[in-house]
């Protein structure tokens, strides 16, 4: 039983191109998500669980779905051109980090397709600094990269925990819709109109539930709780990402399965509004 195998060039339109980026030269602390794709995948094709998400999609050899494997990446200029190639097929990008900067150069080749883009970002941080420690590419930086190039019209954040002076001021200059941790409520809805880009970053989740990120940031949500906000999502979402799990840093594997069972609930929710 497995996520049926398909290269780049023989994806389908339509179907949901599940694609590594195994890049973190990006990271501002520690390397290590640039391992995470493959494992990932690994743990959402372990033996110890089962290929249904919990609306019963099964995901077993589902021909809407393939894994790419991981993409050939050089140097960062070349994700855009990964994603590029993807789109050619008519399939949606599905990215497994590397480190957040990733999402830069995949929205930059999304774009071209879908010109008045928003997204949906969860995180523990804004990623929105100008620039960190000199890098305006670090992981710290691609909503800021993003917002000012017009890559997105709109950009909505959950689950800010870490927000400083210069990041506010970067939220408002963009305009950005942030819901911090602190003022989230569990029946707070997402309304956002047109073609939606969501970028998860696994330390959204406290790291009581996902210890296997370079960046603790404590008061976070619980599995529980990203799931169900992933499963009430009523969004046109053309793309998406699950980025900065890193296995350096795991215990006993057990964010990998967090990380595949944040993975398989949206590709639910993906391949039931393909079935649409």
């Amino acid at each position: 039983m497995s996520i049926l195998r398909t290269p780049v060039n023989q994806l389908k339109p339509g179907q949901i191109a599940l694609i590594g980026l195994p890049f973190d030269q990006n990271s501002s602390f520690l390397q290590g998500p640039a391992k995470a794709p493959e494992l990932i995948i690994q743990a959402l094709e372990s033996d110890s669980a089962n290929y249904f998400t919990e609306n019963l999609t099964d995901l077993n050899e589902h021909p809407k779905l393939a894994w790419c494997g991981n993409a050939k990446l050089s140097q960062y200029t070349d994700i855009e051109q990964r994603i590029d190639e993807v789109l050619a097929q008519g399939a949606l990008p599905f990215s497994l980090g590397g480190d957040h900067s990733i999402t830069f150069p995949v929205m930059k080749a999304l774009t071209k397709k879908h010109p008045k883009l928003s997204i949906l970002h969860f995180d523990a941080h804004a990623d929105l600094y100008d620039e960190l420690d000199g890098n305006r590419y670090s992981h710290a930086c691609p909503f800021a990269r993003i917002m000012e190039g017009g890559f997105a019209q709109h950009l909505t954040q959950v689950g800010i925990r870490t927000l400083n002076r210069h990041q506010k001021t970067q939220a408002e200059r963009f305009n950005v819709h942030m819901i911090q941790m602190k003022d989230w409520k569990a029946d707070m809805k997402f309304e956002i109109e047109g073609p939606v880009y969501l970028s998860f970053d696994m330390d959204v989740l406290d790291p009581a539930f996902a210890p296997g990120v370079s960046h603790h940031e404590p008061g976070g949500f619980s599995t529980r709780e990203v799931l169900t906000m992933i499963q009430n999502l009523n969004l046109n979402i053309v793309g998406c990402d699950v980025v900065e799990y890193n296995p350096d840093r795991d215990l006993n594997g057990a964010t990998a399965m967090v990380a595949a069972k944040v993975v398989k609930e949206l590709l639910a929710k993906l391949a039931s509004g393909q079935d649409n």
